[in-house]
């Protein structure tokens, strides 16, 4: 169980963003298909593909944040010693955590609310929560990951190491 764990720790996100780019690439391409060869499209392939689209914007920014692969101007950065680095980046994390809990908190209330009074998707008819919910949900992997990486920058702070490089989400 620990290592099934270790491994959604490590590549959750990743197999969550493959699973969205496939479907998004699969629906866009069969709609094009269906709009050039038999003159004629569906309403929930644009949808779906768009609200695909939405929960791929926010899980991957929390893979950004885990593999620390955010755009960000860090030539400074390399001139500073490991520890004055690691203090500048724990200081970057602390405020992105503050962030992200701020709009995870202030994007609770609108999914409640569409849950409260049942409000539906304008061309699928379903319920509009589960779009809404992508806000909490990337939000809420982001604010986790962002403890991790803080957590992590202590200890490098503490033990004098330089703080741990970035990843490549896909190699």
């Amino acid at each position: 169980m620990k290592r099934f764990l270790a491994t959604i720790d490590r590549d959750g996100e990743r197999w969550l963003l493959l699973v969205f780019y496939i479907y998004i690439v699969a629906v866009i391409f069969i709609e094009v298909l269906r709009r050039f060869l038999l003159d004629f499209s569906s309403i929930w392939g644009e949808e779906t593909a768009r609200y695909a689209f939405i929960y791929l914007v926010w899980i991957g920014a929390a893979a950004a944040v885990r593999d620390r692969a955010h755009i960000r101007i860090d030539v400074l950065l390399t001139f500073l010693p490991p520890r004055a680095r690691t203090a500048i980046i724990l200081m970057g994390d602390v405020l992105m955590g503050v962030l992200a809990a701020v709009i995870f908190y202030l994007s609770i209330a609108p999914f409640m609310s569409s849950i409260q009074y049942g409000s539906v998707t304008d061309g699928l008819r379903v319920l509009r929560a589960w779009v809404l919910f992508a806000v909490p949900f990337g939000f809420g992997l982001l604010l986790i990951r962002v403890v991790q990486s803080v957590i992590c920058d202590i200890s490098d702070l503490r033990a004098g190491r330089p703080p741990r490089p970035t990843r490549q989400l896909f190699d």
